[in-house]
């Protein structure tokens, strides 16, 4: 396996761009450690099956470069850096057993037989399907099928890097799980290096110990799941991550206080010019709905809407024409039922424009 690092990269479309909108992947600077567990998340459109064309050799960045362990490979062609594919569909000939597909990447490079059976057997051990292995790839349930083809991805030793394009598009919800969880048991036994690119954001917070989020062909975070949860630095990842997502606020800035719907609200931290700099720009507060709380004082305001969601209730309030979503698990109120809203001050930030612009306390 290999530590990959992206240097100074940068990726257009057009053959001459003229400004940053011509690009679909702004400057990177990203290193990802041997045997990690990785994910790219981000929605439809934000570049991340560019990067990971860059990074499997399918396409040539028009700045930067691909370093596998230091080794500059950005011109090589993809048979040439050693990388193993998982693609949305499985990838498997129909007409071979089970263990013939696991085996072909093997006997492709001219590996004897006896290396064969034991990288497969182990693959197959692994995955739980060596009592399908004489079985015609053809007769396998579309779980299965993915599963032979994350094995034909995991069974060569040499590989530097797999990468996963979101392998579970097709396989029906109740069963997504099942693969999520033994992919995560895959990387804990291999200690493979693993990239995982999807737009749903259960699948990356479950597998990955490091969280890359993507808007708009830049990297806006990156973190382990509780760092996106608990502190996004970037109003997209508050909103994107979680569900409901953070709860941004229209706020105006007077001196060292952020006055919503003319409250001051506490936060938990000194105002600062923030990413972009300066006092001045768009400014709002963030809070996730598991850190507000119904209270005797407080922001007044009227319930909206109540939903049961199982283990809790997704209560919306009304504060003037702003929506505010609330998590309880204590009874809710009704809707139209006029209530008070405490924000957890530790847990309440400002932005400016996007990004966070409050300090910690102690910071």
């Amino acid at each position: 396996m290999a530590k990959i690092t992206l240097s100074g990269l940068r990726h257009s479309y057009y053959p001459n761009p003229k400004g940053p909108d011509d690009y679909a992947l702004k400057q990177l600077d990203i290193s990802w450690q041997d045997g990690g567990a990785y994910a790219l998340l981000g929605p439809s459109g934000c570049g991340k099956s560019t990067l990971l064309n860059i990074i499997s050799g399918l396409l040539v960045p028009s700045e930067g470069k691909i370093l596998f362990d230091e080794q500059d490979v950005t011109t090589l062609k993809p048979a040439e850096r050693n990388i193993a594919q998982v693609f949305q569909f499985p990838v498997i000939y129909d007409t071979m057993s089970v263990y013939d597909n696991l085996a072909f990447p093997l006997r492709n490079r001219g590996v004897d037989e006896a290396t064969v059976r034991t990288r497969v057997m182990a693959i197959a051990t692994m995955l739980e399907v060596t009592d399908m292995l004489k079985v015609k790839a053809a007769g396998l349930s579309p779980d299965n099928k993915q599963k032979i083809s994350m094995g034909r991805g995991l069974v060569r030793e040499d590989i530097n890097v797999v990468m996963f394009d979101e392998p579970l598009t097709v396989i029906d919800p109740h069963l997504k799980w099942k693969l999520r969880s033994k992919l995560k048991e895959l990387h804990q036994e291999l200690r493979a290096t693993m990239i995982y690119v999807t737009h749903d954001q259960t699948e990356a917070l479950t597998f990955a110990d490091q969280v890359v989020v993507m808007q708009d062909g830049e990297v806006v975070q990156i973190g382990t799941p509780v760092e996106l949860f608990e502190r996004p630095t970037h109003t997209f990842v508050g909103h994107f991550i979680g569900s409901p997502g953070m709860n941004i606020l229209p706020c105006e800035v007077k001196g060292s206080a952020a006055l919503f719907h003319g409250n001051q609200i506490a936060l938990e931290g000194d105002i600062t010019g923030g990413a972009t700099g300066g006092s001045g720009g768009k400014t709002e507060i963030g809070v996730r709905p598991e850190h507000i709380a119904f209270a005797e004082t407080g922001l007044a305001a009227r319930v909206r809407k109540v939903a049961d969601v199982g283990r809790h209730n997704v209560v919306e309030a009304m504060v003037g024409d702003t929506s505010i979503s609330v998590i309880t698990e204590q009874q809710p109120p009704n809707p139209g039922d006029e209530v008070h809203l405490a924000l957890d001050a530790d847990r309440t930030r400002l932005y400016r424009d996007g990004w966070i612009a409050t300090a910690r306390k102690g910071a």
